[in-house]
């Protein structure tokens, strides 16, 4: 029902990226000159470059990568080369991001910011520093963001009777089974969909594994290797079995039988068999919008709105906002290294919880 969804996306970019072998043999990793190359030194170059690219998430990467192939594909098109970093060059191309001299659409704002941490970072692995604070850059991008910005676009939160909704919508076949788990257990976890479907069953179960649970009498208990490091996440057992997201993760590996490997796998087309590999996070981002549908969840909008409004990031924001515990906890919950971030996901929470206005005696 969901391995295929019709609600897909496409951002391809403008530019195909040609030089992503180039940047490959450029990534900076490599013997000193006076050095003579050997097996073993060969060996640990490589061993050293699978090193730098777990540095950044593979998602980073791949979005890094692009930033990078679309720079130098712009550059080549008007006669100029990428290195070495020229700010006047790169305050150029931030300008046609902002205002593009072809039918190319114009960047957003954090688009274009995003754009510059990519090129940053690869001209980082190349050695070379690009000075963003350089004035033909910075002034730029300052008079970009006086003109384009536009308040922050978040996603809705999913809360307590939307959850509720979405996981009613779905069969109790095997691939119900597993979904339903998703929803619980990211709802609870406040989880990241990246962090959903990285779970092995046990520790160093499978390379590509990114945390492991271990189900307690109280609840589960799942360590992370998340953005911020590592961290636990405490699930306590809910007050109903058809709401407790431990009690649907038990169900899930009980009739999957998986006792070994990756927590959430692929199904068969006939949802009776559990397979070996390994969800796409994109799974879950689909799984929501698709259930957020079948729930009927802000059924007064276009379905086109409604799909626009959720997203895997709903999950952590609807605990988040739905917690009514210290704030301290939430953030520890979501592994968040400051206060301020936690609150950037409390959509609604405080808002008008305390009247200044009467406060102030009007």
């Amino acid at each position: 029902m969901y391995e295929k969804s019709h609600l897909t996306h496409s951002d391809k970019l403008n530019d195909a990226p040609d030089d992503e072998r180039d940047q490959e043999k450029n990534d900076g990793i490599s013997l000193p000159i006076h050095v003579a190359g050997s097996g073993t030194l060969d060996r640990l170059v490589d061993t050293a470059r699978d090193y730098a690219r777990q540095a950044t998430s593979e998602n980073t990467n791949k979005a890094y990568k692009k930033d990078w192939a679309h720079f130098s594909s712009w550059c080549r098109r008007r006669g100029a080369d990428p290195l070495p970093p020229s700010p006047e060059l790169v305050g150029l191309y931030i300008a046609n991001c902002a205002a593009p001299d072809t039918k190319t659409p114009a960047l957003s704002v954090s688009t274009i910011e995003r754009r510059l941490s990519g090129l940053a970072w690869q001209y980082q692995k190349r050695g070379i520093i690009l000075d963003r604070k350089d004035r033909h850059i910075a002034t730029v991008l300052a008079g970009i963001k006086r003109k384009h910005a536009s308040p922050p676009v978040q996603k809705e939160a999913i809360l307590r009777d939307d959850i509720l909704a979405m996981v009613a919508t779905l069969p109790y076949d095997l691939r119900g089974l597993r979904d339903r788990s998703i929803l619980l257990l990211g709802y609870a976890g406040g989880l990241r969909r990246s962090e959903i479907v990285s779970l092995d069953v046990h520790k160093d179960d499978t390379p590509d594994s990114e945390g492991w649970i271990d189900i307690l009498d109280q609840g589960a208990l799942l360590t992370l290797n998340a953005k911020t490091g590592w961290r636990e996440v405490e699930i306590g057992r809910g007050s109903s079995n058809q709401t407790c997201p431990v009690h649907a993760l038990e169900h899930w590996l009980h009739f999957a039988k998986i006792g070994f490997g990756p927590v959430f796998v692929r199904t068969s087309r006939d949802c009776t068999k559990a397979l070996e590999a390994r969800l796409s996070d994109k799974h879950v981002a689909r799984l929501i919008k698709q259930t957020v549908l079948d729930a009927g969840i802000r059924s007064h909008l276009p379905e086109k709105e409604r799909i626009a409004l959720f997203s895997g990031h709903s999950l952590r924001a609807g605990l988040a906002s739905s917690a009514e515990v210290d704030e301290r906890y939430v953030q520890k919950h979501l592994g968040h290294a400051s206060a301020e971030m936690t609150r950037r996901y409390q959509r609604r929470r405080d808002r008008f919880r305390v009247n200044l206005t009467k406060a102030a005696g009007l």
